[in-house]
């Protein structure tokens, strides 16, 4: 997608790694690791005690309780039992208790998660139908620049475009203001940093909106996981943010060959992408807000096709945002993915809907909600998620993406996922949603460019849903 229209997101899931903690000799029982310490930093593959069973951490982690965060989505592997005298030192296989290992050419603004401390994020703040929009922070197109302070109060998420990485693989994410030369008009850093501090006093969420056309991310490796975790924690401290949004696109996300189970991802760059995101969720904690966005192909085309196929073949994107959705959903606070740009796309009725109207909107959205078999194998069904972490994207004008819809078809849309009224000839499967999160466009910026059109149409409509 272009920057000049749309976006999309994306996330994924944790792999699993164990290590035995054995004793010195054949003999002897396991040996119980270090016991483990609320304040020390461990990073994959150490390993600490507690309870008398041995954990083997799956990736950094502070404060986490082992014999809390110990199941299949958690940051702890249980390794069992254990007994004996606790080593004064694990040995060479696991590890001791350490700070990440820095990568280099690291930037002083960009610590290593161990060696910064963060602010936890407040909970709560978030009304229950809400608008969201991207603004144009770092770059300029056609439709003009706009400083943090003008975004109007009516904003209740508003996303910064774009954190891109250095390198598609190097998981170094930078994030700078549009230069004067290019943004006219342009706060300076410090007025930015002060404009976002009161929209968040006013209880507006911003967050760093992760990728986009031009920030192809490829989290391939473990280390390019952890300097991702870094650098997007040194930008959230610096700004003052609430959280992250997932906007991988094109490339970024793709299903490795034999990966066919959205619940058990192999493939590294999902893998090593829900690692990143649970690492930053557990850093800054339960106020942290997580947002996706991600294109009808990564997610709802999903229903027909996932990955290269159980005989390849199939294009690998093919509902590969699913493990990285699915791994994520208790920390996720809302999905919308992008009912635009999009190709026609099979919905619950196994009829395809093309973008446009109201019938897209609700056909795609109700498949996130309901949820549905992957690749058609109904027992391997994607759970719907619950009502209040879903909305729909949609353009805020004709210039802001294929698949514009006017007003009323949006909110025609709306009042049918939420009570059932106006659907057309589709008949949603998930039944009435009146917790339904509400609305994201792509972008504020086009939004002004067109007198606040979606502003000035949507916020009163979703207030007055109830």
């Amino acid at each position: 997608m272009r920057r000049s229209v749309v976006l999309s997101v994306a996330a994924v899931l944790a792999a699993a790694c164990s290590a035995v903690y054995v004793a010195s000799t054949a003999s002897a029982a396991v040996a119980c690791a270090p016991a483990w310490n609320a304040s020390a930093v461990y990073v994959k593959d150490n390993v600490a005690s507690k309870g008398g069973n041995n954990y083997t951490a799956k990736w950094w982690t502070q404060g986490e309780d082992p014999a809390v965060k110990s199941g299949q989505w958690d940051v702890w592997v249980n390794n069992g039992a254990c007994g004996g005298v606790v080593n004064p030192s694990p040995s060479s296989s696991s590890p001791s208790p350490s700070k990440s290992p820095s990568p280099s050419a690291s930037p002083s603004t960009s610590p290593s998660p161990s060696t910064s401390s963060s602010t936890p994020i407040p909970v709560g703040g978030l009304p229950k139908h809400a608008l969201i929009g991207y603004l144009h922070a770092s770059f300029a197109n056609g439709a003009g620049y706009l400083r943090m302070a003008d975004v109007p109060a009516e904003w209740d998420i508003i996303n910064l475009s774009f954190g891109e990485p250095t390198t598609a693989t190097s998981g170094d994410i930078r994030f700078t203001l549009c230069p004067a030369t290019e943004c006219p008009g342009v706060e300076t850093e410090a007025e930015f940093i002060a404009a976002i501090k009161a929209k968040r006093a006013a209880g507006k969420k911003v967050l760093l909106s992760i990728g986009g056309a031009n920030g192809q991310v490829q989290l391939t490796t473990t280390t390019a996981r952890d300097r991702f975790v870094s650098s997007v924690s040194a930008i959230i401290d610096k700004y003052g943010l609430d959280g992250v949004d997932i906007d991988f696109e094109g490339h970024s996300l793709s299903l490795n060959t034999g990966d066919t189970d959205f619940k058990n991802p192999t493939t590294p760059v999902i893998v090593n992408l829900i690692s990143a995101i649970k690492t930053l969720k557990a850093r800054y904690g339960a106020g942290f807000v997580l947002t996706m966005a991600p294109e009808t192909f990564f997610v709802q085309l999903g229903y027909q096709y996932y990955g290269s196929g159980p005989w390849g073949g199939q294009d690998p994107r093919a509902g590969s945002y699913l493990p990285v959705i699915h791994a994520l959903r208790d920390d996720l606070t809302v999905l919308h993915v992008q009912d635009y740009n999009s190709g026609s796309i099979m919905g619950l009725d196994n009829q395809y809907h093309s973008m446009g109207g109201a019938d897209f909107h609700i056909a795609m959205t109700d498949m996130m909600l309901a949820g549905f078999p992957v690749a058609g194998n109904t027992a391997n069904v994607f759970p719907g998620l619950r009502e209040d972490q879903v909305a729909f994207g949609a353009p805020s004008s004709v210039s802001a993406g294929n698949g514009h819809v006017a007003p009323a078809g949006v909110q025609q849309a709306v009042n049918c996922l939420v009570k059932g009224t106006d659907c057309g000839g589709y008949t949603p499967r998930s039944g009435l949603n009146p917790s339904f999160r509400g609305l994201m466009t792509w972008s504020i910026n086009w939004d002004r460019f067109y007198g606040w059109e979606f502003k000035n149409s949507h916020e009163p409509f979703l207030n007055a849903l109830g």
